[in-house]
């Protein structure tokens, strides 16, 4: 496993890591206690050293499940974690600097450390952040030893931008993958210069970028492909990167005969991200272990041509540009 700097942290990230959506059990489906360790477990022994999760996952049940891993987990694993969504009390008064340190306090307490490695706020409205008070919290939060660095997961690049003007922001949590392309030019520049660490989320478009899903495709009730495939629920970009189910698999069709010979359509997604420099660490998901298995060999896999990189934009501009729905 490759590792690549986070930021200014001075903390080496492997460059893939886990995203921790899925154990919360609620919006992909049910996930038991021993598959999530076995996720857990393959991911670490194969180098990850990064996982990504949040209080509002399964309520609290992804960071439980992360705590009770750590416990007898000899590895040093950095954790991200995120807040702002979590229903009790609710939006705003989740923005008050009393509610958002009880959300820091309960997640520590859940994952069972004295500290947060990193805390990002969670996709809150963009005029909360513009008024900065939030910022200035967790500014406070790291003095006092709560969490050791902070960042901001968002959903636009003009939001990505704004939080680029903060002090002490140590990482920016972007929506990035074959089918949204736009933090290239509007923000990897920027980020770079800064010192800024780049998360890359939605890295398969939910499962679309695996080549797996058809027209035919049947989700779980409590799947936010099933319940937010139009944003019913939460932003639509978070649920196969803003397109409609079928303008996805129409792309995905172009793309299949593209996929290198020896590497998944998953990889291949994978690897398209961590060809961008900027990208210190995505972050996919897996439902089995050997999802995860397969996510981190990523890492060693050679860059992909630049034959392969403008067919792979041609057919972005050609037929997904136009089609995201949702903030971009």
């Amino acid at each position: 496993m490759k590792k690549r700097a986070f930021g200014k942290t001075g903390f080496d990230t492997s460059d893939v890591g886990l995203g921790c959506w899925q154990l919360g059990g609620f919006c992909w489906g049910d996930v038991d206690e021993p598959k999530a360790f076995d996720i857990l477990n393959a991911a670490v022994e194969n180098g990850v050293n990064f996982f990504d999760t949040a209080d509002v996952y399964g309520e609290g049940r992804s960071e439980i499940l992360i705590g009770a891993f750590l416990k007898q987990c000899s590895s040093d694993i950095y954790i991200a974690s995120k807040l702002g969504r979590f229903p009790r009390p609710g939006w705003p008064a989740n923005f008050t600097r009393e509610v958002m340190k009880q959300h820091i306090e309960a997640s520590l307490e859940r994952l069972g450390i004295d500290a947060l490695d990193l805390v990002q706020l969670h996709c809150i409205p963009a005029d909360v952040m513009a008024a900065g008070e939030v910022f200035d919290y967790l500014r406070e939060f790291k003095q006092e030893g709560l969490i050791k660095d902070f960042g901001a997961s968002v959903e636009s690049m003009d939001e990505a931008v704004m939080c680029l003007g903060q002090d002490g922001l140590a990482s920016l949590q972007v929506i990035f993958n074959i089918f949204r392309r736009k933090p290239i030019t509007a923000l990897f520049d920027t980020a770079a210069e800064k010192g800024v660490a780049i998360i890359a989320r939605v890295p398969l478009a939910s499962g679309l970028l695996s080549g797996k899903i058809s027209l035919d495709t049947q989700f779980p009730e409590n799947d936010h492909r099933k319940f937010n495939k139009d944003g019913e629920m939460f932003n639509v970009g978070e649920t196969f990167a803003g397109l409609t189910l079928t303008t996805g698999v129409e792309a995905i069709d172009k793309i299949r005969p593209l996929v290198p010979e020896g590497m998944s359509m998953a990889q291949m997604a994978l690897r398209w991200i961590l060809d961008h420099d900027a990208v210190s660490v995505v972050i996919p998901g897996a439902s089995s272990a050997q999802q995860a298995l397969d996510n981190s060999a990523v890492s060693d896999i050679a860059p992909l041509t630049a034959e392969l990189h403008q067919t792979l934009e041609d057919i972005y501009n050609a037929d997904v540009h136009d089609n995201i729905r949702g903030p971009y």
